[in-house]
């Protein structure tokens, strides 16, 4: 099926590879601190291929997000694109990038205490502030 929705997917084949796992190294590291339930390789493995599967329990969701060292939105956010169509990030109260960067760093963000949310953001403003004296001079590159 062309318009078949892939995020899922998509989130748990990149991340593996970023991480470096084989399916069992992934399913030994997906358990889900409050319940135990696991994230089993048979599953992971059809979630891979793009077999059919019945849209995963919270419990496997919660299970994958440590599995993949991610953010729980974050693979909840996948499971619903692809198992619902519906996009989180479509809210228009929220500013997302392209790519999974701006939400990992909002949803930990949430982890963190407030000293650290502050530095945080004078990282952030120091980035900003550095590229903005890079492109006064002539210096940036295109797109910058």
């Amino acid at each position: 099926m062309a318009d078949q929705r892939s995020e899922f997917r998509d989130l748990l084949r990149r991340r593996r590879a970023e991480l470096g796992l084989s399916l069992a190294e992934l399913e030994a590291r997906s358990v889900d601190a409050e319940t135990g339930t696991q994230a089993r390789k048979p599953w992971l493995s059809k979630v891979e291929l793009g077999k059919p599967i019945d849209t995963p329990k919270v419990e496997v969701l919660r299970a994958l997000a440590a599995g993949l060292d991610l953010p729980e939105r974050i693979v909840k956010a996948a499971a619903a694109k692809q198992f619902l169509g519906f996009d989180p990030s479509a809210d228009s109260s929220a500013v997302w990038s392209a790519d999974l960067t701006t939400r990992i760093i909002v949803a930990r963000a949430e982890e963190m205490s407030e000293e650290d949310r502050a530095q945080l953001a004078e990282i952030a403003e120091t980035f900003a502030r550095r590229r903005a004296q890079r492109n006064a001079s002539g210096q940036g590159k295109p797109g910058e």
